[in-house]
């Protein structure tokens, strides 16, 4: 099996590996069937050759190592059996951190060519099945990144999506881990969700009980998060320097007068007051 280049650094960073939760993931009872996990030592384990990727940033290394002596290598690389080695199949950098970590051994995946076949296959039939959760996908999506280094175009020609269907589902993982239970509980779409992936958690759990209980649509959220978009200030300048005008213009004609941009709005109480701003005008 050829496995194609991972992700780029900047996708790479929004979907941490470790966001592979079991519990929303589709496959991974297969998963259990077709691969066995255990504590490999570091010596016994090598590169895989034909992997492209050659060069591994040194400061990125050292804090992923730093890491790593502190809360372990937390997920698995996939090795298979070749020669009496293991070659990485996936998790290179995370194999390069434990040595330089100073461990002994790292937890691993082992695959056969043929299981692995298999469970790619469960993924990606996975994925296309319509009776998914947003969350369910976007772990299939990123098993399929993480465990046999695809990358977007892979998985989106794999599934019969978009690129960018893919990317924006794949976010969804970067919520809260509560927010996501909620999620998947409460049948929210990803269209609802999705504005609220790059949102601090504070707003988060503001703004996602008004979206259970008052039942928002995508395009609601999407609303509200612009309606209370912090203003520049540029644009509150702009707004002050018009105050004086809006009041003057309001007391010489009786109306409430407003200006935005470039246009001049007048707004009368009832008919009277409109065929009496009419005359004045």
């Amino acid at each position: 099996m050829s496995l194609k280049k991972g992700l780029g650094r900047g996708f790479e960073s929004l979907i941490p590996i470790e966001l592979i939760d079991d519990e929303f993931d589709p496959t991974a009872g297969e998963d259990k069937k077709s691969s066995e996990l255990k504590q490999i030592k570091i010596t016994e384990i090598i590169r895989d050759e034909e992997q492209p990727r050659r060069e591994f940033d040194q400061e990125a290394l050292e804090a992923l190592a730093a890491s790593i002596k502190e809360h372990g290598v937390l997920q698995p690389i996939v090795v298979t059996r070749e020669d009496g080695k293991y070659k990485i199949v996936a998790g290179e950098r995370r194999w390069r951190a434990s040595k330089i970590a100073g461990l002994d051994k790292i937890p691993a995946i082992i695959r056969t060519l043929d299981s692995q076949n298999r469970l790619e296959l469960s993924i990606i039939e996975n994925a296309q099945r319509e009776d998914l959760n947003a969350i369910e996908l976007a772990t299939a999506y990123a098993k399929l990144k993480s465990q046999f280094n695809l990358s977007i175009e892979d998985i989106a020609a794999k599934v019969g999506k978009s690129e960018a269907s893919v990317q924006s589902t794949m976010r969804l993982l970067n919520l809260p881990e509560d927010v996501k239970k909620t999620m998947v509980k409460e049948k929210l779409t990803e269209g609802v969700m999705r504005p609220l992936v790059s949102r601090d958690e504070a707003t988060i759990k503001k703004v996602l009980p008004k979206i259970i209980e008052e039942g928002w649509t995508a395009r609601k959220v999407e609303r509200y998060f612009a309606d209370h978009a912090p203003k520049s200030s540029a644009t509150l300048v702009k707004q002050s320097k018009y105050h004086k005008s809006e009041d003057k213009l309001g007391e010489k004609y009786g109306v409430v007068v407003k200006i935005t941009g470039r246009s001049l709005t007048f707004k009368c109480k009832n008919d009277v007051d409109l065929k009496n701003l009419i005359d004045k005008l």
